[in-house]
């Protein structure tokens, strides 16, 4: 089983990958929507660069197209993205995989597909999108990482730099953030901060 450093970034363009991973961050999120399919690669082809440079890895949300044709070597599905991805080419290429669960219908399929990780939410409630699934709450991420074994478990959804430990201590591998980060008024302090929590957390 793979190792996740246990802070997981999830940004929208390769100019928020540089300036996180340039504080510390070794495990970021490309997740980019509603962008044309060579902006996309473009975007991926540069944060491969940057994360190279930096010695961070990279995960590209759902775009596994474009991942694929710049050389990524982990890919992130939801599970509406895992009816149309090429599971197979994607396994050919040896790309790791994390699949998003947040019942136990969506675990049984994302185990069904050997994921490299499984990531549970929302853990909280959380304003960045509508969600048809009420809060987790850090019971429920003891009972996944009892059920999935060996795997890493991400916690996402709601996570500020308050509760990361709350997760992580509950069973969580590492702890996913968008919000918390990108949106706070110093978001390169806030992701600092961050990577000192979870260190010393994990």
């Amino acid at each position: 089983m793979i190792a996740l450093a246990p802070f997981y970034p999830i940004v929208d363009s390769a100019d928020w990958v540089r300036r996180i991973v340039a504080v510390g961050a070794k495990l970021i999120q490309l997740r980019i929507k509603e962008r044309p399919f060579d902006e996309v690669r473009g975007e991926v082809r540069d944060a491969l660069a940057i994360c190279a440079r930096h010695g961070a890895q990279l995960v590209v949300n759902d775009h596994w197209e474009a991942a694929l044709a710049e050389g990524a070597d982990f890919i992130h599905l939801g599970q509406g993205d895992l009816d149309g991805a090429d599971l197979k080419a994607i396994r050919a290429k040896a790309v790791r995989l994390g699949v998003s669960t947040h019942d136990h219908a969506e675990l049984e399929r994302a185990l069904a597909v050997a994921p490299d990780y499984v990531a549970l939410g929302p853990i909280y409630p959380t304003t960045l999108k509508a969600m048809p699934w009420a809060p987790q709450g850090l019971e429920r991420i003891g009972e996944w990482k009892r059920l999935i074994g060996r795997r890493p478990l991400v916690a996402i959804g709601g996570i500020t730099l308050e509760r990361a430990g709350l997760c992580l201590a509950a069973g969580a591998d590492c702890v996913s953030v968008v919000s918390d980060v990108v949106k706070h008024a110093d978001p390169i302090v806030r992701a600092r901060a961050w990577i000192e929590i979870t260190r010393a957390a994990a």
